[in-house]
């Protein structure tokens, strides 16, 4: 089969985020599929934009791990205002103008629109329908939903209404639909799908690159460990992305209320609240906290083994209703943390796994109070409930597993 991948945001372990078109894409050329991934040139999620062979360019060719990539120029934008629309409109503008180039040259079986925004659905169809192939529209975040309640966009926007135009287009007449989120039905019905036509393919991991020895951490984030370490409190650690609908404020609210008991709290990533965050932790004097810059992929390992309890957390918002698929949840579970879970969503991980606990969502006490509970246990229990997490995750969520169902979903 032909798969031609549609994702704005597309990265691979050489660009950084997101993974999940990668981690699809490379199954499926092992399973002897020819797979091309189209995406953008800027994206926010990457840590390394493409190399772009001139100035002049509108489109460069590369291929990594054995994944071939059409990188589709973009203008460069920072956050989610004005420049993050026209980067989107250039995209599928940019998209739209290599249909029939894609549908004549790639010849794919299936197109799949995947860049969290619907908007791709249309240039991805026309492609679909110059090359007779199946049309495939994958949900990440529910969109115009998310902007929505996540941004608090008014659902009369003109932006708003135009991603609703998008995913109704979708779900009334694409071949399939796959989602991330598990209790997306109702919503999806709503909006025209036929769900015979609904597939749930979640996130997941690579069981190899947990398998295979990583690398190390160094420099000031392995020195503060150590340190943290001989000091003999226990470790909480956040990685994963600073964000407003991360809820990290609730965090640092829990890591006050423990300022004065043995836990140590260490968040690793960027986003668009670090800085904040970070002026908060300085001005507040939370000497319990410590900011890190984001890490390579291949050290996240490293981290995790040094974490006594990881932390996730999500704010309290309707959207979660439809379910939760975090990658770095699946990251902690892999590496066989005991996790602390502050999210209120259609779905609990943790607790189907058995490998933490669950609290209130954007509740510093629960928070505190959760973390204090986990930190009571022998480590001896705590590592058994990480046992289970990593059982939970290699069962249900490992990449040659989801591929084959993607592909099966298509076929």
């Amino acid at each position: 089969m032909n798969i031609l991948l549609i994702n704005h945001y597309a990265g691979s372990l050489r660009h950084g985020m997101e993974y999940r078109a990668f981690y699809l894409a490379r199954e499926w050329v092992r399973l002897g599929h020819a797979v091309l991934v189209v995406a953008a040139s800027q994206s926010h999620v990457r840590t390394l934009q493409p190399a772009w062979p001139s100035a002049l360019a509108g489109r460069a060719q590369e291929r990594v791990d054995g994944v071939d990539y059409l990188w589709l120029r973009t203008p460069k934008y920072r956050g989610n205002g004005v420049g993050r629309v026209v980067n989107i409109a250039a995209f599928c503008l940019q998209l739209a103008c290599n249909a029939a180039r894609l549908a004549r040259q790639f010849r794919p079986d299936a197109v799949v629109a995947s860049s969290t925004y619907p908007m791709d659905i249309w240039p991805a169809a026309m492609i679909a329908r110059m090359a007779g192939a199946r049309l495939v529209h994958e949900v990440h975040d529910l969109w115009p939903l998310s902007p929505i309640e996540l941004g608090g966009m008014s659902a009369r926007h003109p932006f708003i209404r135009l991603c609703q135009a998008g995913e109704d287009f979708a779900c009334r007449h694409c071949d399939v639909v796959v989602s991330m989120l598990p209790k997306v039905q109702d919503h999806l019905r709503e909006r025209g799908l036929d769900l015979r036509r609904l597939h749930i393919v979640p996130n997941g991991v690579l069981a190899d690159e947990w398998d295979a020895p990583g690398e190390p951490l160094c420099g000031a984030l392995a020195e503060h460990l150590r340190q943290v370490r001989l000091r003999g409190a226990l470790v909480v650690v956040y990685a994963g992305a600073h964000g407003l609908a991360n809820a990290l404020d609730s965090l640092l609210d829990a890591a006050a209320l423990l300022r004065h008991e043995a836990l140590e709290f260490v968040l690793v990533g960027d986003g668009a609240q670090r800085e904040r965050l970070a002026r908060r932790v300085a001005g507040e004097g939370l000497a319990n906290v410590r900011l890190f810059e984001p890490i390579a992929k291949r050290q996240i390992p490293a981290l995790l083994a040094q974490a006594d309890i990881a932390y996730i957390g999500l704010q309290r918002v309707p959207i979660f209703r439809f379910g939760i698929a975090p990658n770095k949840l699946m990251d902690y579970m892999m590496a066989g943390c005991t996790v602390l879970s502050a999210i209120e969503a259609g779905n609990d991980p943790v607790g189907e796994a058995g490998c933490g606990a669950t609290v209130a969502a954007e509740s510093p006490q629960a928070i505190a109070d959760g973390l204090r509970r986990l930190a009571a246990l022998p480590a001896e229990a705590r590592r058994a409930m990480g046992r289970l997490g990593r059982e939970y995750v290699l069962k249900h969520h490992t990449w040659p597993v989801l591929a084959r169902r993607f592909v099966e979903a298509m076929a």
